[in-house]
């Protein structure tokens, strides 16, 4: 099949890069291309760069300074807002705090993980729902908060544009996923990885190998590099930085929405360089009671459902669990 004219190669990178300029448009004939060059990418390898976004290259360094303010700081001043002062999954959480992959031990990474911030009297805050209520913010950082807030609902507007994207390319209505976005659960989280350049993959990573766990991740990295993605034959390839484009992947739920036609692709990241290494990973994850199940477009005769209905807060919660064992 020849390739969709909105997708091409960066000679730096074997992932696609595409533009979605005819999606933000809302061009049918564009956006038809679009959506083709989307299934390419699922279909393969579950991850692309989308160029011609609509989000400021200012946008994007404005966050990572941010990040960096936030991670020169003192460590026991991330840890006065740190994972351990709640019990949502929220805050900071330091070097080795998480392990995504157990066989590798705890990942040499810090990050800041700042979600939907409602207040204490919000309804689902009240009922205990998990995984809601207010962010644990640095209020000793002038503007960070807003910073965050506004680069959130940056991500949050692109984030409906590719799931309009997505829907079309499963040859649904482009507004299919829509409803997901009401009372989503979706998180910011800022990263800092410190160099280890001599690091062995199978002993140390900066983060272990794993799928994401939501419907679809927006990943701005900067200029250091350290993203590895594993082919479906085992090969690992760097998903290098491509300036202007955001690095997207899908995460398990929307695998399990088509019944594994799109990938949710094992990656890692292993900073070799001798720099720090920032990113801003969006992670779009729909509401709590949502349900995930197969689409009636990825099922047939030949090809059965494979999973059964689950929901996105019962999936996320179990993954949250275990990565975080050690809390």
């Amino acid at each position: 099949m020849a390739a969709s004219p909105a997708r091409k190669h960066d000679p730096a990178s074997q992932l696609p890069i595409i533009d979605i300029g005819a999606l933000r448009q809302q061009d049918p004939t564009g956006s038809r291309r679009v959506a083709q060059a989307l299934r390419e990418a699922c279909v393969t390898t579950g991850f692309f760069y989308v160029t011609n976004h609509g989000v400021a290259d200012a946008d994007v360094a404005q966050i990572f300074a941010e990040a960096k303010r936030f991670f020169d700081e003192p460590l026991v001043a991330k840890e006065s807002v740190g994972l351990k002062t709640n019990s949502i999954f929220r805050g900071y959480d330091g070097i080795r705090g998480q392990a995504l992959d157990a066989a590798t031990g705890g990942d040499v990474k810090e990050s800041i993980y700042m979600g939907i911030d409602l207040p204490l009297d919000d309804p689902l805050v009240v009922a205990g729902t998990p995984n809601h209520g207010p962010n644990p913010w640095p209020e000793w950082l002038p503007g960070w908060r807003q910073s965050v807030l506004d680069y959130f609902a940056t991500m949050e507007h692109l984030a409906r544009i590719l799931l309009h994207g997505l829907a079309l390319s499963l040859d649904l209505a482009p507004e299919h996923f829509d409803y997901c976005l009401e009372g989503h659960m979706s998180a910011v989280r800022l990263l800092h990885y410190p160099p280890h350049p001599e690091a062995d993959p199978d002993r140390e990573v900066g983060c272990g190998v794993h799928t994401d766990w939501g419907v679809l991740t927006i990943l701005a990295q900067d200029a250091t590099g350290g993203l590895e993605v594993q082919l479906p034959w085992g090969e690992w390839i760097a998903a290098q930085p491509v300036p202007g484009a955001f690095v997207i992947n899908i995460g398990d739920m929307m695998a399990r929405w088509t019944n594994d036609l799109y990938a949710s692709t094992p990656h890692r990241v292993l900073n070799r360089s001798p720099r720090d290494r920032y990113s801003a990973a969006f992670f779009f994850d729909p509401g709590f009671h949502t349900t995930v199940e197969c689409l009636p477009t990825c099922t047939s005769d030949a090809r059965p459902m494979r999973y059964p209905p689950t929901t996105s807060g019962e999936h996320l919660l179990a993954m949250k669990l275990r990565s975080y064992a050690n809390l």
